[in-house]
């Protein structure tokens, strides 16, 4: 599949800003009293806040210092599941533009970013500007795949979407700066989308299986011809657990498939994919990815460009012959 450009504006859920009804200013206003205290007044940017740290990282490259970009998803924490504290869901309500991921993945957070589209809140969903795949199999078959980070190009279309979302909703940004940065990152996925390809094309036909914890490479294996064995968690939330049914059957189809690594996610224990390896009875090796969320400084994956090049090379690896 080679990159698509994105030729129509950015899918934005948006509303003019209104005055807020009194109840959502009381509410606000005793969260603020009550965990701000004597602060520092906030910053005089712009303010952009953003739900996972994936496309944190990502909106920091295109906005650079022109705005403050909070991101509510700390390093190593898993998207379906983080939560944010009182004084950041107030924040939400002051934001210039909320980025988020959409299609389902910040399930903790569904409360706080339909408050700020409520309040008038200018919302970016990525995945409302991406060619978005479902889910072929396990309990959410048919739900859309919220992981579209897997695939370069996919991201390309977000960066292109976003810099039209900046330069709209965000005061004061040197629009000329927005578009330079996105192009700039832009020319990095495409270097990214390249690598991975020549990395992928040393792994046999026959060994381009992936099994994980759970779905989370759809996109990567539409992208890059990659077949999807199964997962060890039958959904696409990492709140599912497997049962003796699903363990047996992925299991077999290891067997059948011959695959020679099993790979665990960054965010959750490998402890269920290392049970799956020994109930196999086969030689399999477990390695681990780093899929859903970025690493602090100095971890291996502190930025989404490092994210991918590792995880390239550790499937590359781990397929190989």
């Amino acid at each position: 599949m080679n990159r698509r450009t994105l030729l129509t504006p950015p899918a934005l859920r948006w509303r003019a800003r209104r005055a807020l009804p009194a109840p959502v200013l009381a509410v606000a206003g005793l969260l603020l009293l009550g965990v701000t205290g004597c602060s520092a007044p906030a910053s005089e940017r712009p303010l952009v806040v953003v739900t996972t740290n994936i496309l944190g990282d990502v909106v920091e490259n295109v906005v650079g210092d022109q705005a403050e970009v909070m991101v509510l998803m700390r390093p190593n924490a898993d998207p379906h599941s983080f939560e944010i504290s009182a004084q950041e869901a107030a924040r939400i309500l002051d934001a210039d533009l909320l980025v988020s991921n959409g299609l389902g993945l910040e399930e903790g957070l569904q409360q706080h970013m339909d408050a700020a589209e409520s309040a008038g809140v200018p919302v970016f969903t990525a995945g409302d500007v991406i060619d978005v795949l479902e889910y072929g199999s396990g309990d959410a078959a048919g739900a859309s795949d919220p992981h579209f980070w897997t695939d370069p190009d996919r991201m390309h279309d977000v960066v292109a979407a976003l810099s039209d979302a900046v330069n709209e909703f965000v005061p004061g940004v040197d629009t000329a700066q927005v578009d330079a940065n996105a192009e700039a990152y832009a020319a990095e996925l495409t270097a990214l989308a390249g690598d991975m390809t020549e990395a992928f094309a040393a792994i046999p036909a026959g060994n381009r299986n992936l099994v994980t914890n759970h779905h989370v490479f759809g996109y990567l294996a539409d992208r890059f011809d990659f077949t999807l064995i199964g997962t060890v968690i039958p959904g696409g939330t990492t709140l599912a657990a497997p049962s003796a049914s699903d363990l047996r059957d992925l299991t077999e189809a290891i067997e059948t498939a011959g695959v020679p690594t099993v790979f665990a996610e960054s965010s959750q224990p490998d402890r269920l994919v290392q049970v799956l390896a020994n109930e196999a009875g086969i030689d399999v090796a477990v390695v681990e990815l780093f899929t859903e969320s970025l690493t602090e400084t100095g971890e291996g994956a502190d930025t989404y460009l490092t994210m991918m090049r590792a995880n390239t090379e550790r499937i590359a690896t781990g397929l190989s012959p």
